[in-house]
């Protein structure tokens, strides 16, 4: 029998994240704003490549488990960011299109401040014009691989899927709006559709608009582009990325009290990677034991013995049962001799 691993729930984040939008929507000042990083900005900038960049997830559960434990090393888990380089004109190019299929979830950056030449913002026109462009760009998948199916007739379940998928899209429809189960996702899922993926709108307003306070969610949103991005069941973060890039650019210890003086309650890689949480619907779990103690994303209602794959591929072909006990009963009562002594840890087994 496997030994039993003590799984400690945490909720987290960890996922690949594409930065996308139109030229002047500030989408590289965004990325420096999650990031830290100081890069190129601006129509001026050279993006014949994307922006790469790695920073772990702030989750202070995670610190009170190992002041617990007490590891020879705690790891956090991380998130990347790619901000991707746009295509010429209003538009994306096949390239950025293709770099967008190979990541977990996408991120629509959308100005809503006026541009250099005092040209009022228009959020609902971008917000619709990136959906038009990536309705065309699965079209095209869908409508190449229905006319293969219909030749060999290989497999006509999965042609009567692609036949729903195609006329959702000649439709002008995403998608996320089919309600896809769970079985018909695994059998589409090779082909990366853009419009089934989670996405996540971010409004960049103007320096000037922080004085005036920066809505937490969609309900401080102006009331069209909420009702956009409700319509089409997408979050929304708001911030002011050249402001939130100046505060991540600064030593970590200066960043909350810089943000608080601004009226900021955090910074904006806090608020934009719990609304991702909430919109990927992962949650996690922490190993820890006197080496190590690290936070593992799996999808909420991952079964154990998938979840212990997380770790080691040997441990899910040989699970049998896991003890299991709540973080905060960890960390009030102080040992996992105590929890067990207090009736906190439960033995759950292969459908936990």
């Amino acid at each position: 029998m496997m030994q039993s691993r003590r799984w400690y729930d945490l909720l987290h984040l960890a996922m690949q994240i594409g930065l996308v939008g139109f030229p002047g929507s500030g989408k590289s000042t965004v990325f420096g704003a999650l990031t830290g990083l100081a890069v190129e900005t601006g129509y001026g900038a050279r993006r014949d490549k994307a922006n790469l960049g790695v920073v772990k997830v702030p989750e202070p559960r995670v610190g009170a488990v190992a002041a617990v434990v007490k590891p020879k090393k705690t790891v956090y888990a991380e998130i990347a960011f790619t901000d991707l380089a746009g295509g010429e004109g209003g538009g994306l190019d096949r390239q950025a299109l293709n770099a967008m299929r190979k990541l977990d979830a996408l991120c629509q950056v959308v100005r809503a401040f006026p541009d250099a030449t005092g040209q009022p913002p228009d959020p609902v026109r971008e917000i619709a014009d990136l959906e038009t462009e990536t309705i065309l760009a699965d079209l095209e998948v869908a409508e190449g691989r229905v006319a293969r199916l219909q030749k060999d007739r290989s497999n006509p379940r999965e042609l009567e899927l692609l036949q729903r998928v195609q006329a959702a899209l000649e439709d002008a429809r995403t998608l996320r709006a089919l309600n896809l189960g769970n079985e018909e996702r695994k059998m589409i899922s090779g082909y990366s559709f853009l419009t089934l993926k989670p996405l996540l709108l971010v409004l960049n307003v103007a320096e000037d608009a922080v004085a005036a306070g920066v809505p937490d969610d969609i309900a401080g949103v102006p009331d069209e582009i909420g009702a956009a991005a409700e319509k089409r069941g997408l979050g929304v973060v708001v911030l002011s990325a050249q402001v939130e890039m100046d505060i991540a650019q600064m030593p970590e210890e200066e960043q909350r009290e810089f943000a608080a003086s601004l009226g900021l309650g955090e910074p904006a890689k806090d608020r934009f990677i719990r609304s991702a949480y909430q919109l990927i619907d992962l949650i996690s779990m922490l190993t820890a034991n006197s080496d190590e103690c690290r936070a593992w994303p799996v999808p909420r209602g991952t079964p154990a013995p998938r979840a212990a794959g997380k770790v080691h591929s040997d441990m899910e072909r040989g699970f049998i049962r896991a003890e299991v006990v709540q973080w905060k009963d960890l960390v009030d009562l102080g040992s996992e001799a105590r929890c067990r002594e207090a009736g906190k840890l439960r033995v759950e087994g292969k459908d936990y």
